[in-house]
């Protein structure tokens, strides 16, 4: 029997930013924090990154303690290290200092290799104007689709 796909979205990202360029990368993470990505226990609605140092990292993203054992329990809200190549990195720093721009999570998944994966997105805030555009979209396609 094949394993469940996890496959966790940062809904809010899309609604709240126009996400401009996506990048899949790793992530430094414990034993327990895996475990616990498998079970479905990883939320990412607070979630943001921010370069510290030289290094990129997510901040905000729980991953719930795994099982009842107090004695390996992790930091939910701690700060993880994401792995990208340098050339990347240097890109996305150089593309921060643009006024607006930031980099969000987008999706948390589990790799065809078993790694846990991240894809993270240069994104721009929208105005109010423009997300009042996207619900109507949304409300237009919700719609179209009843009709069908």
């Amino acid at each position: 029997m094949a394993a469940p796909k996890i496959d966790v979205k940062n809904r809010k990202a899309g609604f709240e930013y126009h996400l401009l360029d996506t990048f899949e990368c790793g992530m430094v993470l414990t034993g327990s924090e895996i475990k616990s990505i498998r079970n479905n226990g990883a939320t990412m609605g607070e979630a943001f990154c921010a370069f510290i140092g030289a290094d990129l990292v997510v901040r905000g993203m729980q991953i719930n303690p795994y099982g009842s054992n107090p004695h390996f329990v992790h930091d939910p809200k701690r700060d993880r290290r994401l792995l990208l190549h340098r050339k990347e990195l240097d890109k996305l720093k150089k593309k921060l200092k643009d006024v607006g721009m930031t980099i969000v999570p987008v999706r948390l998944f589990i790799a065809d290799n078993g790694y846990a994966k991240m894809e993270i997105a240069l994104a721009k805030g929208k105005k109010l104007f423009d997300k009042r555009d996207s619900l109507k979209e949304k409300d237009v396609q919700r719609d179209m689709d009843r009709e069908r």
